[in-house]
């Protein structure tokens, strides 16, 4: 039996969906990443966090994924929905089995796509830093696969919300595959880019391996300068699309922040919108945390020198409880803005300590490691990630740096509010929609170096007058970043994809 949380008691009422046909829709989350069986960066824990929310709160719901080598370690008994069924792709045939987890690890209906010869790999994408040379036909084959296996979950109507460019492609299936078959065509879709600089670019020569006509390769449909954009096709299938905040929705419309796609943004109008994702406040929560060696709160905030204390024995630095305690976490790689910090001078003549946590590109790790070996008593790294170590970070840090090149949505810096730690961060995307300059955070505006620093140097000179900091950690503890601030929001977005659905018919 499944305890309710006191949290969990208070939640708002049930939400509903106007019908499609004679009834409301099952809401289907199409995702590549999926917490906790397959997960990267953020898609699998937003995808993860909305789904267990909307189920919470009454919506009839289940999420399909790929069975990943790495998912079966999550997963316990698996129940065969049907037999094993084959697919068409051209002259190319493939064999897919579905099945349901019947306790599934995430508190969400789960069902999963079986092709052993997909998924039963070592990596979700690729291995040693390269992809797979055929996720055009492993992602195109999961959409497909997955849109077949609908009937097998429910005989009602569905509404479908597809994830990120791994998922793209299922409207496009839709439309093509399905365009005869009254129930298929019923069927919203909501689109939903949780990091717009991954499309899906593959070469044309892939279409055959689609299964997809050649007159879908044109410019209002897959082609984008000669290339075949799983991204594109779904935006140009799609009902309605979102992105993971306000901000980054009106950044994707420009030339400098639409990576080659704001022509299709800005067709879409106002059916392409941007809803920031929410953090789950019961696993990120400084008052219980299971991770931390002492707990603390908004009104009391003495366990967090103690969790300081915490971080800086683990990471091998000097305990001070006076010197600012600076932690950069995730994956390593340009986006995040590694360039501007690791090779910053400057930056690192502050009175300040730094903790990296995370791997990436070889570059960065490389860098971090010299400045580790450089100064022992200040700089210290991790490559391993782990939850335990973000736990940690999040509550003995007094400040998360986030300079990022673009931030679609961005949860760390919501988590790092709830903890009392202060972000400073890029003034771009969900980080400016979620980070009151001077109030809760620092941000900056230019990506260089110099930006940087200012951002930096503002912090830890306010991190010295302790009543002002106390003031601003509290603030930013105010910040609610729970799930149910957007769900009215995702409401209004399914009524209008099933309002557009509906007009087609």
């Amino acid at each position: 039996m499944t305890h309710l949380s006191a949290d969990r008691m208070n939640e708002p009422g049930s939400l509903s969906l106007p019908p499609v046909g004679n009834a409301p829709p099952m809401v289907i989350h199409l995702s590549a990443e999926y917490y906790p069986y397959a997960r990267t960066g953020g898609l699998a824990e937003a995808a993860w966090g909305m789904h267990r929310f909307q189920h919470r709160r009454g919506l009839a719901t289940t999420a399909i994924v790929p069975l990943y080598r790495v998912a079966r370690q999550h997963i316990g008994e698996l129940v065969p929905l049907g037999d094993p069924y084959t697919l068409h792709f051209g002259g190319r045939t493939e064999t897919f089995q579905a099945w349901r987890d019947t306790e599934p690890a995430s508190e969400t209906p789960t069902v999963f796509i079986q092709h052993d010869g997909f998924f039963d790999r070592a990596g979700i994408y690729g291995e040693r830093g390269a992809d797979y040379p055929d996720n055009h036909r492993r992602f195109s084959g999961f959409a497909a696969a997955a849109l077949a296996a609908l009937p097998r979950i429910t005989q009602g109507p569905v509404l479908l919300h597809a994830h990120d460019w791994h998922a793209a492609l299922a409207p496009v299936y839709l439309r093509e595959w399905w365009g005869d078959d009254p129930w298929y065509q019923q069927i919203p879709v909501v689109l939903s880019v949780h990091n717009g600089g991954y499309q899906g670019h593959f070469g044309v020569d892939v279409m055959p391996d689609l299964g997809l006509p050649w007159s879908l390769f044109t410019p209002d449909k897959l082609e984008w300068y000669g290339k075949t954009n799983f991204l594109k096709g779904g935006l140009t299938h799609a009902d309605m699309a979102t992105t993971v905040s306000p901000t980054h929705s009106r950044e994707l419309r420009t030339p400098d922040g639409g990576f080659g796609l704001q022509a299709v943004y800005q067709w879409m109008g106002d059916r392409f919108t941007g809803v920031l994702n929410g953090i789950d406040l019961e696993a990120w929560n400084p008052r219980t945390d299971a991770y931390t060696v002492a707990h603390y709160s908004r009104a009391e905030l003495g366990g967090k020198a103690a969790c300081k204390a915490d971080m800086q024995r683990r990471f091998g630095l000097p305990e001070d409880p006076e010197v600012t305690l600076i932690a950069l976490a995730g994956r390593m790689v340009q986006q995040k803005g590694l360039e501007i910090v690791v090779d910053n001078e400057a930056l690192f003549h502050s009175r300040a300590q730094f903790v990296f946590l995370g791997s990436g590109e070889r570059r960065f790790e490389d860098s971090m490691s010299a400045l580790r070996s450089a100064m022992p008593t200040r700089v210290a790294m991790e490559t391993t990630f782990s939850d335990e170590l973000e736990h940690v970070l999040m509550a003995g840090a007094d400040l998360f740096l986030m300079p990022s090149q673009y931030e679609p949505c961005g949860l760390t810096q919501m988590r790092a509010q709830h903890y009392g730690t202060i972000p400073v961060a890029r003034r771009v995307g969900g980080l400016a929609d979620t980070i009151d300059d001077g109030h809760t955070g620092f941000l900056f505006d230019a990506f260089d170096e110099r930006g940087v620093l200012g951002g930096v140097w503002r912090a830890v000179t306010e991190h010295r007058g302790r009543d002002a900091w106390i003031e601003m950690q509290r603030a930013a503890m105010t910040r609610d970043f729970g799930w149910d601030r957007v769900a009215e929001t995702y409401m209004s977005i399914y009524a209008r994809a099933i309002a557009i659905a509906g007009g087609r018919q």
